[in-house]
Parts: structure tokens; sequence; C-alpha cells
């Protein structure tokens, strides 16, 4: 299969490292121009532009501001001229001990669902208008198995925030396919990024491996293929679906 994406443009956002790294790439690969979104790591994003060379820009925006969500889509729009696929994957996952206060409990709720909820639906929003205009587009929001099968108690918020992911899209699929917009989502498992260590950290790769059928830890460039494969519209009658990259540790 020849996935072909020349001409169309693509933000992807997270995409300094992990899994929004891994997706770049593969958009990049497949001829999309990619625009690099990144927060603080804008060193790293760097250097992804520079590895994927013209297929790539930098643009930089903190989430969790509301304005800056459409700021950053109106930047991507004024370099560009269009947008065609949007992949919501930036996020954060804060580990909140159920003995903390609740006031720190309240102000992680708060800065989970701004970055892992609001600015995607903020996003999501603004590129429907978009894509109204020009007659259609792609998005694909990167949620997690947590958003299905629940989480510790440490995440519970990462798993509510994701849950809110998942219906969001759906109601994008539901909502707008006549106009020629798709919307999916990608549910990894546990997968090995940066954001993860600390759970490898605390438990021991093992222990996360056992829960897999499969023999190895996920890796981003596992979840990047199906994301490029939702982009270049050869499964657009999939639009509303969840699909799981979880190794089989969660089958729903």
């Amino acid at each position: 299969m020849n996935i072909d994406l020349k001409g169309k443009v693509a933000l992807v956002t997270g995409a300094s490292r992990g899994i929004g790294k891994a997706i770049a790439v593969s958009l990049a690969q497949a001829g999309a121009r990619v625009a690099v979104h990144c927060n603080r790591n804008t060193v790293l994003a760097d250097q992804i532009v520079i590895e994927l060379g013209e297929h790539a820009d930098i643009f930089q925006a903190d989430l969790s501001e509301a304005r800056a969500c459409n700021i950053l889509l109106q930047d991507v729009i004024s370099r560009y001229g269009r947008i065609d696929i949007l992949v919501n994957n930036a996020g954060i996952a804060q580990f909140v001990d159920d003995s903390e206060s609740m006031s720190s409990w309240l102000e992680a709720w708060e800065k989970t669902m701004a970055v892992n909820a609001r600015a995607t639906a903020l996003l999501c929003r603004f590129a429907i208008e978009q894509y109204q205009t020009q007659g259609g587009g792609c998005i694909i929001n990167i949620a997690s198995r947590a958003a299905f099968r629940g989480d510790t108690a440490e995440y519970m918020i990462y798993a509510a925030s994701k849950g809110a992911v998942v219906s969001l899209t759906r109601s994008i699929a539901r909502a707008y396919g006549r106009d020629g917009i798709k919307a999916f989502v990608v549910a990894p498992g546990f997968v090995r990024t940066d954001m993860a260590q600390d759970s490898i950290d605390a438990y021991g790769e093992e222990f996360v491996v056992n829960d897999l059928a499969l023999s190895r830890l996920t890796e981003p460039e596992d979840i990047a293929p199906m994301v490029t494969l939702l982009a270049s519209g050869l499964a657009d009658h999939a639009t509303g679906t969840s699909i799981d990259i979880n190794a089989g540790s969660y089958v729903h």
C-alpha cells in the first residue's frame, strides 16, 4: 500500500518527542507538510524540523491557555494557506496521590483538563470551521486505553480527560461527516515515552510488559503508521471509530 500525502498540511500537537514525534515523521515521510507543535521543548522540535527539512516547520504554543489554541491554528493556516490533517496528541499525565490535599487535586484536574480536553476541543472546533470552508478534512485525536478501562487512583484525572476526548471525537464524526470531515480516536496503551517513564521507574518495565499480550513494550513508532493510514483517506468509512493500539492489554 502506497500512502501519498503530497499537497496535504498536517498539524501535530506535542510533536517534539514521543508519539507526536513519531507521527510527525511518518506523515512527513508520506509527503505531507507538517506543522510541528511544541510547548517548551523548542530545541527538540528544532531537531525534528532539521531532520525533516522542507517538510516541516516549528510552531510553539502553550495549549493550557485557551487563546493560544486559536492562535496556533491560525498561524498554521497563515503559513500554509490551509490545513488538512489535525492530530491532537499533546497531553499531560499528572501523578496525584489520594493523600494529597483537595486543592492540589483540583489544581491537577484543571490543568489536565485544560491541556487534554479543552485544548483538543478548541483545536477541533477551529479546524472544523476551516474544513467547512475548504470542503473537508481529517481529525485524529490521541486518547488512551485509560478512557475505556479506567486507570489507577493516581491517574484517574488523566483517564477522565481522555474519556472526554473519545466522546468529543465521536460527536464530531456524527455531526460533521456530511461536510467531508472525518474524525478518529487512536487509543494507545502503555507506550515507551518520556511521559511514561515515571511509571516504568516506579513499577519496573517487567511489571508493565507482563500486562501485555505481546513480548515487548509498545514504542511510539508502533502508533504512527495507523495515524498515517487514517490521515490518508483510505479508511474514511471508519470515521467515529476508536482504534486500540495497546498490545492486547485491553480489548473492549
